[in-house]
């Protein structure tokens, strides 16, 4: 079986993995990673974001929601996860086996600690840097947005609570925890009227050591799908840069999130 091609890998330890069903499987990005006491379900390899037309429903458990819920936005579903988000016109929707994650600096495997599929980026190439001096210029996006699966997780606030630090120290702070802020875990109901956990956490003086390090945000959004099963949409960009996404941009981009399922023939 051929290797995954388009990895990029930039200093952060996010990699964003370009690649067919069957490199997703082989590349061990599948399965249930363990991390911190918890069973993390890594994205699957058959998500769906393209945009689509057919009539939107502002049910939370309504189907066919293909149909952006804001004028000129464009649609991502995740029908494994049965959740749906819209995102602005010039952000770019990732191909259907792109899968993003965090991984621990140095590790030989680049095992996930944490990850999602659904993905859209916000200025793709926004930093390029060879660190490592091996002649590859690496891209780091300015911000990226997805959703995933949390079997194992006990509540959606403990998605809420977790999953928006592990995205900052993984992303931006690494080996120091220390640079991860929280802030409080609270209910959050979407546009759709879809309820959920919402969390978020930020970096505090990331050293600037490397061309493109920052300090960096992410929010997490966790919810119960149609099947009940626990799920989350999760944001990470930089922080305190030129162009760095508003909050209240990402608020807007979540209020979108709604249930989604897949047409029988998906």
């Amino acid at each position: 079986m051929p290797a995954p091609t388009g990895v990029r890998r930039n200093r952060t330890g996010i990699i964003a993995v370009v690649a067919a069903a069957a490199v997703v499987l082989a590349a061990g990005v599948t399965g249930v990673l363990a991390l911190g006491g918890h069973r993390q379900d890594r994205p699957g390899p058959k998500p769906t974001n393209a945009p689509s037309s057919s009539h939107s429903s502002t049910d939370p458990r309504g189907t066919g929601t293909l149909t952006a819920t804001i004028k000129g936005w464009k649609v991502l579903t995740n029908p494994t996860q049965g959740i749906a988000f819209d995102v602005p016109p010039h952000w770019e929707i990732q191909s259907s086996g792109w899968v993003s994650y965090a991984s621990k600096d140095g590790d030989p495997d680049d095992t996930p600690l944490i990850a999602i599929r659904n993905v859209a980026m916000l200025q793709k190439n926004w930093c390029a840097s060879d660190d490592n001096r091996d002649g590859t210029v690496e891209n780091t996006p300015l911000a990226q947005v997805g959703t995933r699966g949390n079997n194992g997780y006990r509540s959606t606030q403990d998605i809420a609570h977790s999953d928006p630090e592990t995205w900052v120290f993984g992303g931006y702070t690494q080996p120091d925890r220390t640079k991860v802020k929280s802030g409080s875990v609270q209910p959050f109901t979407t546009n759709s009227g879809l309820k959920g956990t919402l969390g978020t956490a930020w970096s505090v003086g990331v050293t600037k050591s490397k061309k493109c390090a920052s300090d960096g945000k992410a929010w997490t959004f966790g919810l119960k799908n149609a099947s009940g099963d626990l799920v989350s949409w999760s944001f990470f960009g930089a922080r305190n840069v030129r162009g760095e996404v508003p909050d209240a941009t990402i608020r807007r981009i979540l209020g979108t999130v709604r249930l989604y399922e897949a047409p029988p023939d998906s």
